[in-house]
């Protein structure tokens, strides 16, 4: 069953399709990173690209369970960030075309929320 998000607010950013798949860049048209379909219940991100452009994503689905803020950290698998209680991959940065980029996320499965920050 399709999900529909309940927020969508994309600055200087597309998206390969509704809700997921790969994110660019507006500025340069580079891929700046991508977003696992249906493991997330909202996702935030804010980056400054490479080509000088800021941009921002902002997704939530209907959740009525308030998301608990995690004690861990997000886990790395491959290149892809993952829910350390389920391995569940929700996204993945292309580093090198980025200075900067703040995320926040909550795991649809366990419903925790991560953040995480980082200059390149």
């Amino acid at each position: 069953m399709s999900r529909a998000p309940v927020n969508k607010e994309l600055s200087n950013t597309r998206l390969a399709n509704e809700y997921g798949g790969w994110v660019y860049c507006e500025g340069c048209n580079q891929t700046i990173g991508y977003l696992c379909y249906v493991t997330y219940d909202y996702f935030k991100f804010d980056y400054e690209c490479k080509c000088g452009g800021c941009g921002s994503v902002c997704l939530s689905f209907l959740n009525e369970n308030p998301s608990v803020e995690s004690l861990n950290q997000l886990i790395k698998i491959k290149n892809r960030w993952c829910c350390p209680t389920d391995q569940s991959p929700l996204f993945s940065i292309i580093e090198k075309n980025l200075n900067h980029y703040k995320c926040e996320v909550v795991c649809k499965t366990c419903n925790s929320k991560f953040m995480k920050e980082q200059t390149l």
